[in-house]
């Protein structure tokens, strides 16, 4: 098994270079999938980011009120820690699950945001990096609705590209085309997972 960690900060493209490894035949675990999932309505969970921060961070159906949540974590990162000390621990425990479930022979790309800030790269054999230049990121950012102040904030509270660079066996830029990042996963296929694979 070829296991692959793959980060980024947010609005880099992550998400995108999953996509195209996974249409290379990559088995993609989703750490923000798998957080969803761990705070889901019912969860234990939730149950203990309701107990640590109340119930002004749920809906009125019960369940997570993710907006509410990041405008108190974000704000305060004594309350980021104890979010991140309930979530992480879970998350971390069904990506095992996944991973342990994948065949021997199965290149296994693990999608971690804040890999380099929880301490994990060592535990890949090899780290993907996604790059995007700051106004590009903030362009993405805001196209999903988050307003410049909240994507800067984002982005101040994850690792700079140079923590990131310091970790990485590969960077990706993804400031282009589609078409570019394409030609730069085909690159790392062909030179560094294809030949790990025998």
């Amino acid at each position: 098994m070829l296991r692959i960690g793959l980060t980024g900060g947010i609005g880099s493209g992550k998400s995108t270079v999953a996509g195209l490894l996974a249409a290379r035949g990559a088995r993609v675990v989703d750490a923000d999938r798998i957080a969803r999932e761990v705070l889901a309505p019912g969860t234990r969970g939730l149950a203990a980011v309701v107990e640590a921060f109340g119930a002004d961070v749920l809906t009125r159906d019960r369940a997570l009120d993710r907006p509410a949540l990041a405008a108190v974590v974000f704000a305060d990162p004594g309350a980021r820690r104890r979010l991140d000390g309930i979530v992480h621990p879970l998350v971390r425990a069904r990506a095992a699950e996944l991973v342990a479930a994948a065949p021997p022979d199965a290149v296994v790309v693990q999608d971690v945001p804040l890999l380099v800030e929880t301490g994990q790269a060592a535990s890949y054999d090899l780290v993907l990096v996604v790059e995007a230049d700051p106004a590009t990121r903030l362009r993405r950012l805001a196209g999903r609705g988050l307003s410049e102040d909240d994507a800067r904030a984002r982005i101040a509270a994850q690792a700079t590209d140079e923590q990131r660079r310091a970790v990485a066996d590969v960077v990706l830029d993804n400031s282009g085309t589609v078409e570019q990042l394409e030609a730069q996963v085909d690159r790392f296929w062909a030179e560094r997972v294809a030949p790990a694979l025998g």
